[in-house]
């Protein structure tokens, strides 16, 4: 797909523009999504552009929040390794075609991500997609989050992401206990679903931010107030 293309239609998501480079690894990024999805079910989306500002769009929307140092922008309360950019470890729960976790890497290329993908088909697609946009410090969990959480030496994230999450209730308790002391939890959901996310225990949330060209997704980000218990 075009990179001038691209760029315009991710324009209303972000506060700055991407650099070419970053452009080329989304086009290359959907050029293989589309030829991986003829043969398993990574998306239902299948228009180019609207791939960009679902996908990718939302993606960067949470990016721009998550990394203030490279957009800019700062939520008040968020940790100082927010704030300054500092390496840190991010960890995707269910990441499927790879949204948002693989945009977050292509924004901020020094954070350590972990994808946790159950399906082995999707599992070895997210392994390609890193390998063919040249990410590195990136680890692909074949497993179920709920396994994976039971465990003592369970991955310790200073950011867990969810999005397209249908059972909160299940995951979310699973999902905090991913998060390393003073860590971030950050959601793509839908208002609907806000009542739910919004009763968990030992997470301090800010207000939600409504996804730019939706009227119902939202990015809700917590912070962890409190240990969790094993």
């Amino acid at each position: 797909m075009d990179t001038a293309r691209i760029a315009a239609l991710l324009k209303p998501f972000l506060d700055q523009p991407l650099v070419p480079p970053q452009l080329d690894q989304i086009s290359t990024y959907i050029d293989l999504l589309l030829r991986w999805n003829a043969r398993i079910n990574l998306t239902a989306i299948r228009k180019e552009e609207e791939i960009v500002t679902r996908h990718f769009g939302e993606s960067f929307f949470l990016a721009r929040h998550l990394f203030p140092a490279y957009s800019g922008m700062a939520l008040e309360g968020a940790p100082s390794k927010l704030r300054l950019g500092g390496a840190f470890r991010v960890l995707d729960i269910g990441s499927g075609a790879g949204f948002p976790a693989l945009p977050l890497k292509i924004w901020a290329p020094h954070l350590h991500l972990t994808l946790i993908e159950a399906n082995h088909k999707k599992a070895a697609f997210l392994r390609e997609a890193a390998r063919a946009l040249t990410l590195t410090d990136v680890n692909v969990i074949t497993d179920r989050a709920e396994i994976l959480a039971a465990r003592p030496d369970r991955p310790q994230a200073d950011v867990v992401t969810l999005r397209a999450v249908e059972h909160f209730d299940a995951i979310l308790p699973q999902a905090v206990t991913f998060l390393a002391p003073k860590a971030s939890l950050a959601l793509l959901t839908s208002t609907t679903q806000l009542p739910q996310v919004t009763t968990l225990t030992n997470v301090s949330w800010h207000a939600p931010l409504t996804v730019p060209q939706s009227r119902s997704r939202v990015l809700l980000i917590g912070y962890r107030t409190h240990a969790v218990s094993t």
